[in-house]
This record gives C-alpha cells, structure tokens and sequence, in this order.
C-alpha cells in the first residue's frame, strides 16, 4: 500500500495521488520531489539539490529515481551534479551542515551554491 505522508509538506494533489488504488506503490509506481533545481540563469550552469533535515537520506527508491536524474544531465558542461545538503536540525542558521555527507560551513555552502567549485 502505497505510504501516506505524517506532515504537512505535501499539496492536495500530492495527498490525492496517494490515495489512488489504480496507482498504488504495490502496482509498481512511485514518486518523488526534487527539492531544487538550482540554476544561474546568466551563465547556465545548474545542478540538482535535495535536501534533508534532522541528517535523514533518501530512501532507496529516491535515490534510484535522482541516479537516474543525474544520469541523464552528465554529459552536459553546465551540469554541477547532483547533491545531498543535510542539516542536523533544519537549516544553516541551527546547526551542522552536511554536502554529500562532508561537514562544510555557511561560507563553504554559498560558494558551492555559487558555483566556485564544481563537483559531479
């Protein structure tokens, strides 16, 4: 049976899908959000975030489906990877940050937000 969400970070859509019998996770079909496609506009370079708070992962089939994201986007020079920005509590502000599992400061994670470093 597919997993109904224990917060309130989803939209009425995201809620109905999960109720769908035709479509339910047991049939095969699963879905994810991507927290951000983060991107300068001006010169092109982008990259793909998401982004956990309380040090959580994603869940195995989440990282298949960003596997398969990154996969697709390899290739191109602009691409600056996909990350995981970990939090220890919720954001910068209050406490540890984490880029793919590598402690970094507020300072380190502008930079990378930047695109000062690049990183696939």
């Amino acid at each position: 049976m597919t997993l109904q969400r224990f917060d309130e970070h989803s939209t009425e859509f995201g809620i109905w899908l999960r109720k769908q019998k035709e479509i339910d996770s047991t049939l095969g079909y699963v879905t994810t959000n991507l927290d951000f496609f983060w991107k300068n506009y001006k010169t092109g370079q982008f990259m793909l975030l998401e982004e956990k708070r309380h040090m959580t992962e994603p869940k195995y089939f989440q990282q298949k489906i960003f596997d398969q994201l990154h996969n697709s986007f390899k290739n191109d020079p602009l691409y600056y990877g996909f990350h995981l920005i970990q939090f220890l509590n919720t954001s910068p502000e209050d406490g540890l940050i984490y880029l793919d599992h590598k402690e970094i400061t507020k300072q380190e994670l502008l930079d990378f937000l930047s695109f000062k470093s690049k990183t696939q």
